[in-house]
This record gives structure tokens, sequence and C-alpha cells, in this order.
């Protein structure tokens, strides 16, 4: 195993390209789908069930972390891989995002954020040193740089002004991370919908220099067509031997979508999210099991599909447990979500190592536009 965090490139198709991030803790094949274990957890399920669907790497969540165990605690416990149980790659985000959208009474400075926890109300200020001292405790395998993520549509003297002092703070957050041989800073592009801040924004990460490159800024609201305009070019501006990561997506169109124009790793609460409201996501689009349709169903939710969902229960079943919030409903939902997900990494990767991936994506469209399968 590598004791040096590395990107290989094995293929491409288009802008799309499939490759293995090495990492001392074990490989993550891209593209990547990182499930989102928040609080050292993915809700309802076990690290060795995340495992079993496929996925290489988790993303854990600074802001939450930090306010409850702490990061000190965990770095007594022995680390956050130790802490939950899984040994695998953890990227951890920077906290930024969450204190822009949860914290109360912030108060955003050159230095830093000083915010009023949403748990307890108690003050804490995060500065990008700090940002990495928290991830340092972790002992994430990736960190992210502290950056402020605003909220679109913003005009463009407003994005301009954020992504500047973004990029300040990802200076001071190369200096503050030091060196870690082993472990990976990744720059975050911010620029909002707006292609000139976006590449200012790409040349100023490239300069600092890092391991890993994100395009911060988006799923915010701004929408999918305003997404993939800017994913047309953004990733372009980013080198192509350094990973590429969006964060925060997304539904499965948008997953391959991204994918097309050149993202290498993803993440989203969505299908964890999902699982626990009677959602569950298919080859043929979502499914809501709560509704009425399922309860005299004795099919599987998706008769192409491995996970134990669908091998072992029907869809009365789970519209059953559903209906009645048995906590086995979003267990149950949760694991064939991700499963799915998963699923869908492995045939993108193929796809693009076999130079088919036009076919992949127009198949993919076709199986969701024919939609669920009729009722009984």
């Amino acid at each position: 195993m590598s004791q040096r965090f590395s990107f290989e490139l094995h293929s491409t198709d288009g802008a799309a390209r499939s490759g293995v991030i090495q990492t001392p803790r074990g490989e993550v094949r891209t593209p990547a789908f990182m499930p989102v274990g928040t609080a050292a957890t993915v809700k309802a399920m076990m690290p060795e069930s995340v495992r079993a669907t496929g996925a290489d790497i988790l993303l854990g969540n600074t802001y939450h972390l930090m306010l409850r165990p702490t990061a000190e605690r965990i770095h007594a416990l022995g680390g956050l891989h130790k802490f939950m149980n899984w040994e695998r790659p953890i990227l951890t985000d920077s906290g930024g995002f969450q204190v822009m959208s949860l914290a109360s009474l912030r108060k955003l400075t050159e230095e830093g954020v000083k915010f009023s926890s949403h748990i307890d109300g108690s003050k804490h200020m995060v500065t990008p040193e700090r940002s990495m001292e928290i991830q340092r405790l972790l002992g994430s395998d990736i960190v992210m740089c502290f950056d402020e993520c605003p909220a679109l549509p913003a005009d463009d003297a407003t994005v301009a002004k954020s992504m500047q002092l973004s990029m300040r703070w990802a200076r001071r957050s190369r200096e503050a991370f030091g060196d870690r041989p082993g472990h990976a800073l990744f720059g975050i592009m911010q620029g909002g919908v707006t292609r000139d801040l976006r590449e200012e924004s790409a040349k100023a990460l490239i300069d600092i220099g890092f391991e890993g490159y994100a395009v911060g800024g988006l799923a915010v609201g701004e929408g999918q067509e305003a997404m993939f305009g800017v994913l047309d070019y953004a990733p372009g501006f980013l080198p192509a031997d350094k990973p590429r990561y969006l964060m925060g997506v997304g539904k499965p169109d948008d997953i391959v979508g991204a994918v097309k124009r050149g993202i290498d790793m993803m993440d989203c609460v969505l299908p964890s999210r999902s699982g626990r409201t009677g959602q569950g996501w298919t080859r043929h689009g979502s499914v809501n099991l709560r509704n009425a349709r399922h309860k005299d169903d004795p099919r599987p939710l998706d008769a192409a599909c491995g996970c134990p969902a669908c091998r072992n229960y029907s869809r009365a079943y789970l519209h059953h447990v559903v209906r009645s919030d048995e906590i086995i409903g979003s267990m149950l939902l949760t694991w064939h979500n991700l499963h799915y997900y998963q699923d869908l990494m492995q045939g993108m990767r193929e796809a693009i190592g076999a130079g088919r991936f036009a076919e992949f994506e127009a198949e993919f469209h076709a199986k969701r536009a024919e939609g669920d399968i009729a009722p009984l």
C-alpha cells in the first residue's frame, strides 16, 4: 500500500475520467461517490455495511464533529477512523458551508467566522488555521481548505469579494496544514456561475499548489442547468493530473452529468437522507415506498439490484416498515440507495475504461424515462 497520497489517471472518454487515488489507508477508485458520515456515522448504516455497498471513502463533517463530541475528544480516543470503526480513507470538509448555513449569529471577518452553535448556542471562532487544526486532530486523509460559500443567486461583486477572501484563506490553510506525508489538502474553487471569476480562482489555487482541487459553490440553489453550465468549463481550469471534487452533488442525473464533464469525486446526503424518508433510488428513477400502490406488491424494489433490501424483501414489506416508522425501513432503504449509487459509479468507471461513456449515458437516461414498473 502506498505511503503517499497520489492520483493516477487510467482512462479518459471525452472529458470523463477514471483512475485511482492512492492513500496509506487504501485506494479510492474514481469516479468516486463518498457517502456522508456527518457525525462519525452514515445514518442507519454500520460501517461494514457501507463498505459492502462498494464505498472506498467516507466524508466526515468538521463543523458537527468540532461541536460534538469535539475534535480534541476524538483525537484522544485514537482519531476518527478508530472512533467510528472505518479504517479506509476519510475526507473531512472544512466546516465553512455549515457555518454559513446552520450557525446563528455568525460574524464574518478577514480573520475567520465567529458563530453560535446550533446545538447549545455556545460561541466559537473558526479560522483557516483552526479548521486545519480540527481536521488534523480528526486524522482525516483528505482535508479541505476553509472557505466561504455565498448562497446563489448573488451579484458578481458579492461573488468576487467572497471568492477572493476564500483564496486568501486557501493560502492560510496551506501554510497551516504544513508537511503531512500521506495526507492531502484540497483547494476549493469558487466564483459562482461567472466564468472569469472561476478562472481567477483556479489560477490562485494552482499558484498555491494543492494535492487535489474541488469545485465549490455549486448545488446551492442555482439549478442543474446553471451547474452544468459551470462544469462545462470549470474542471478544465484545474490541473489534469490532480483529482477534481464536486462538493455536495447530488441526484443520479447530476452525478452522471458531472462525470461527463470531468469530475472525479462527489458526495451528497441524498441517498441516506432519502432512505430515511421512504424514497428509493433505482435505475428507473425514484420510488416513494410510502405510496399505497406498493402495499400488496410481492416484487423487489429493483429486480436488477443485489442489495439486501432487493434480494430479501418485497415492496409490500418495505411499504409496511416505512409506513410504520420501523427502524429497519431506514436501514434497508439507505443500504439500497448507497448500493445503487455505488453501482452507478462502477458502471461509469467500466464505461469510461471501455470508451463507451456516451452509450452508458444514453442507456441511463432511457431507463429513467421509462419510469417505475407498472403497478400490479
